[in-house]
């Protein structure tokens, strides 16, 4: 999909594992922010408060 498939040895780990740790922080704060925008209405349905 990147093109990570042709990294090899020590400089492609790396590529991959950055590669890795960036989509986990990208995921980490749009989760984060999902949560804050829909989390409040989400429970008040969930417990039948209007």
């Amino acid at each position: 999909m990147f093109g990570l498939e042709s990294a090899a040895g020590v400089d492609g780990a790396a590529l991959v594992i950055g590669v890795v740790l960036v989509e986990a922080l990208v995921l980490y704060v749009g989760y984060g922010l999902l949560e804050r925008a829909v989390g409040p209405r989400l429970v008040e349905a969930l417990r039948g408060e209007s």
